[in-house]
């Protein structure tokens, strides 16, 4: 017969190698001077080299550049920032969400 304490020890178990959503971390950055495809492509490619990047999402209309974080990892605002500078654009602000890039790339197309 199975002791209750490790049923629960188990489903405990199982279930830390989910990460709930609210987990996600993300930063969210304005940046002034991408005005085309290409600016977006070589912003997004520079950042998902990062080793704590999971994914990337660049707005051009709304100038906004979010990037998500590994599960278990933590962005660097100051590196972010290094790079989009080094790419030749102006960082106006930085922000740390508690939202996915999918989350932040749906809450900006959505209707306003």
């Amino acid at each position: 017969m199975t002791h209750p304490s490790r049923i629960l020890v188990t489903v405990a178990l199982i279930a830390g190698f989910t990460a709930p959503a609210w987990a996600t971390t993300s930063i969210k950055a304005t940046v002034n001077g991408m005005v085309c495809a290409f600016c977006a492509q070589g912003i997004e490619k520079r950042l998902s080299k990062l080793p704590a990047t999971q994914a990337v999402y660049v707005d051009l209309k709304q100038k906004v550049v979010a990037v998500e974080a590994k599960a278990g990892q933590t962005l660097d605002g100051k590196t972010i920032t290094a790079e989009i500078k080094d790419a030749g654009y102006d960082v106006i602000s930085l922000e740390t969400v508690e939202k996915s890039v999918a989350e932040i790339k749906a809450d900006m197309k959505a209707p306003k």
